[in-house]
């Protein structure tokens, strides 16, 4: 039997730890500003720090033509300074905002909209509207090991376009929209056919998952051989695990030798990027029950063949007539 996909709301991973407003911008702020990962490290960098860092560094390679360490000599900064800045391992004072912007020939308007967005970066959570994808994409790029964990649906990065596309068609989304989330979904699976470099993925999803009914039975068979056949690790939660693991928020973990290790869930309402050490903890703790109660790969890649096969057989069984 195949359900009727339906939507759900999800639970942040930080739910109930501290108090959040949205920011009448793009970032929606975390709770208070600290300045240590829980008791693991100091915060030296966020998925949205490197994210607007980045954004700097387009914007000087944009409107100058000067690089890293020329701009940094017409400013009169040390070189590390420029560099550290656009790859968001450091905080830009707002004087140093300011001066980065004139040089760009930016006006006042565009620096206080971007110091807005700018003044969270460092938060150990911060939240983000859902049309922002850049920072997820580049959270993405830049792990060597993704863990993930997805109730209702396939990950979005082993997806199928017609999957996808069934799936965004199914809310609120506009033609336009839909074909600009498409297009960065099916470029964010890119690092999954790196040569080198590829990161480490697991992928943990439910078994309703694999019940709920996107699109027809040729959909939902492309989807299940691309889960079956790809390269990754792939992790079946089964019903028999019972109801814990189906209340749980669908997340994500991402982890670099040389980065904070980033925890991430999403809803229809905001994208969170947590840095704290608690909520990495978490995760983790979280992952390892995962792995107690799914499937190990044998088994859940012939749970698939079995939905194959399922669906092959009642799509040639003849359809009962109405009287």
């Amino acid at each position: 039997m195949i359900l009727q996909y339906g939507r759900t709301h999800e639970r942040s991973p930080c739910d109930g730890r501290a108090n959040t407003r949205f920011h009448p911008n793009e970032p929606v702020r975390g709770p208070r500003a600290i300045s240590t990962v829980g008791r693991m490290t100091a915060i030296t960098s966020t998925a949205y720090s490197r994210d607007l860092g980045d954004e700097l560094r387009r914007l000087r390679e944009k409107f100058t033509t000067l690089t890293g360490a020329s701009f940094a000599e017409e400013l009169g900064w040390d070189p590390s300074k420029v560099s550290n800045i656009e790859n968001g391992k450091a905080r830009a004072s707002e004087i140093d905002l300011i001066q980065f912007m004139m040089k760009c020939g930016r006006d006042t308007e565009f620096f206080e909209r971007f110091r807005d967005r700018y003044r969270y970066a460092f938060d150990p959570y911060v939240l983000l509207v859902p049309d922002n994808l850049r920072t997820l994409a580049m959270t993405e790029a830049r792990a060597e090991k993704i863990t993930t964990y997805d109730v209702l649906s396939v990950p979005g990065l082993i997806q199928t376009p017609e999957y996808a596309r069934t799936l965004l068609a199914s809310g609120n989304n506009t033609p336009e929209d839909i074909d600009k989330f498409l297009k960065w979904r099916m470029d964010r699976q890119a690092i999954l056919k790196r040569v080198q470099h590829r990161p480490e993925c697991v992928f943990y999803v439910h078994e309703l998952a694999l019940r709920l009914h996107v699109g027809d039975e040729q959909v939902m068979e492309e989807q299940y051989l691309r889960m079956l056949f790809r390269t990754h690790i792939l992790r079946i939660v089964p019903m028999s695990a019972g109801p814990g693991p189906i209340r749980m928020s669908a997340r994500m973990l991402f982890r670099s030798d040389k980065l904070v290790p980033v925890a991430y869930s999403e809803t229809d309402m905001a994208r969170v990027f947590a840095h704290d050490g608690a909520a990495i903890a978490q995760s983790r703790e979280f992952f390892k029950r995962l792995d107690a109660l799914a499937l190990d790969e044998g088994q859940s890649r012939s749970l698939l063949a079995k939905y194959v096969s399922t669906l092959r057989k009642d799509s040639h069984e003849p359809q009962a007539e109405l009287a």
